[in-house]
């Protein structure tokens, strides 16, 4: 009796049909010839491959034939790339198409394959391994043809960008039996040489056996080895060489080999101006700060400078000189003052003694003023001397000796300096200059 648990629908079927298939196959290579091809208006090629015993369904959707070199035709005979499938809706067991080459391609690609896994394998295609692209090469190799398509836009590209840089070229065969023998032998001789930064290894458009050269071990091998680095651009941007893989660098194109090799010398050009902007902006900069700190330190040296110290302390001797004169212009000034006084008491009271002790006092004085003060005394002197003249030309005995006389009351000393002050008959008093008189006034006559 049948399990109702285990019965499956026909879409279940064949959904699990179709997993069983995916996992089990992965990708197959199936060779076999076109017939009951098929191009609806979707883009899509649907098809058949056959042989003489057999046939099967194939697929080829829109978006995998942009790699095909050749236009599908029913008869011919193929090598398809597929992924085992099952169409659901009519239980058709068919091949999803991937890649498809002409049958004479074939063994080319199995080797390929064969070779780009053992490559993969050994590690030939790792990131870590490859090495960086200089950003501004002193020289640049090129390996390719001489006479071909390639070196003309690489040359061209080139000048565009950086026209100062120079380029080498090891010119070789990029097709034939001894092409690959030149290509690595010319990779060996670069190293060698060691005259570039990176080399280009590039070649034009072609066919899978025109392009086999760059698809051998041999050149895989010299470009791993190389230790410049190597810019791999080899057929056009959809055919992928074995040297793409083991290359530091793939490029689409040979053109665009070129763009990677050297930078772009208007945008290295601007950033060199910019550096210098920001160069100059540093210097001036550096050079305000180490003047501001060259001043402080000339303001600082001065503050300490011997001469700086001498300056203040002349300064200051200067200060101290002035008040030193000053104290002394002072003391003889007092000293003057004070002789001046002593002066005058003498000529008022001309005791002979007080001029005597004046005159001891006064040499008492002379005697404690320096040089310099002695000097200003003898000044002093002579100002005395013209002082002392004076007053005696105001004396009263001067005037008397003009012929002038002083009258006073004979009982007193009274001065009489008017006629009202008399009477007649009174005694009067008369100092001359040698002498006195005593006189009676007989009469008085007013004037």
């Amino acid at each position: 009796m049948s399990n109702p648990e285990h019965i499956f629908s026909v879409s279940q079927l064949n959904r699990e049909a179709k997993r069983l298939l995916a996992s089990h196959f992965l990708t197959v290579q199936v060779q076999g010839e076109i017939s009951n091809l098929n191009l609806p208006s979707s883009g899509h090629y649907y098809f058949t491959l056959k042989d003489a015993q057999a046939q099967i369904r194939c697929a080829m959707f829109k978006g995998q034939q942009q790699r095909l070199r050749f236009k599908p035709a029913n008869g011919n005979l193929v090598v398809a790339t597929a992924q085992v499938s099952l169409y659901e809706p009519r239980g058709d067991y068919q091949l999803v198409v991937e890649q498809l080459e002409e049958a004479g391609d074939g063994a080319l690609r199995l080797a390929y394959e064969r070779l780009k896994q053992k490559l993969l394998l050994e590690g030939m295609f790792e990131q870590s391994r490859k090495k960086p692209i200089p950003p501004l090469p002193n020289q640049i190799g090129v390996i390719t043809s001489a006479s071909g398509a390639a070196i003309h836009d690489i040359l061209s590209v080139l000048k565009r960008r950086f026209p100062a840089i120079p380029v080498l070229i090891y010119p070789v065969a990029v097709q034939g039996d001894s092409a690959k023998f030149e290509i690595s032998a010319a990779l060996e001789t670069a190293n060698k040489q060691d005259l570039v930064d990176v080399i280009i290894l590039a070649r034009g458009g072609g066919s899978l056996e025109d392009l086999w050269a760059f698809n051998e071990e041999i050149v895989a091998r010299a470009v791993a080895a190389s230790w410049i680095p190597v810019i791999s651009a080899v057929g056009h941007e959809v055919d992928f060489s074995i040297a793409d893989f083991v290359a530091d660098l793939r490029a689409p194109t040979p053109s665009a080999a070129a763009e990677h090799a050297v930078p772009d010398q208007s945008v290295w050009l601007n950033r060199f101006t910019s550096l210098e902007r920001q160069l100059v902006r540093l210097v001036q900069s550096k050079l305000q700060q180490q003047q501001l700190r060259l001043n402080w330190l000339n303001k600082a040296l001065q503050t300490q400078h011997p001469g700086e110290k001498l300056q203040r302390n002349a300064q200051r001797l200067d200060e101290l000189e002035q008040r030193l004169n000053r104290a002394i212009q002072g003391g003889l000034h007092r000293y003057k003052q004070q002789l001046t006084l002593t002066e005058h008491r003498l000529n008022r009271q001309q005791p002979l003694a007080a001029i005597h002790g004046y005159r001891q006092q006064l040499d008492f004085f002379q005697r404690r003023l320096s040089h310099s003060v002695q000097l200003k005394l003898t000044t002093l002197k002579s100002r005395q001397q013209a002082a002392a003249q004076t007053l005696h030309a105001v004396s009263p005995l001067a005037t008397l000796e003009r012929g002038y006389a002083i009258v006073q009351r004979h009982d007193s000393s009274r001065l009489i300096r008017s006629v009202k002050y008399i009477a007649e008959e009174e005694l009067l008093e008369t100092r001359l200059a040698d002498g006195r008189l005593v006189s009676e006034v007989k009469e008085i006559i007013p004037d």
